[in-house]
């Protein structure tokens, strides 16, 4: 598991152990995937609508550094 980044109380995931599509876990009060690629919520559990709104926007403004780690731990 390697975070990438900690931004609104949230922290945001790639596991290394993990299958496609390019995703981000993101922990806060609750959890979120979010495809990195074109930014869709694949799960949400708990967490707040706006949370998710802020953590598709982090992912969005961070998008090449999530792709490069991705790609860094999954090919």
């Amino acid at each position: 598991m390697v975070t990438v980044l900690r931004q609104y109380g949230m922290r945001f995931v790639v596991y290394t152990a993990d299958h496609e599509p390019p995703h981000v876990h993101v922990v806060g009060e609750g959890e979120a995937r979010i495809d990195i690629t074109n930014l869709a919520v694949i799960t949400q559990g708990g967490m707040s609508d706006r949370d998710v709104r802020r953590a598709v926007s982090v992912i969005e403004e961070n998008q090449e550094l999530f792709l490069e780690t991705w790609r860094k731990h999954h090919g």
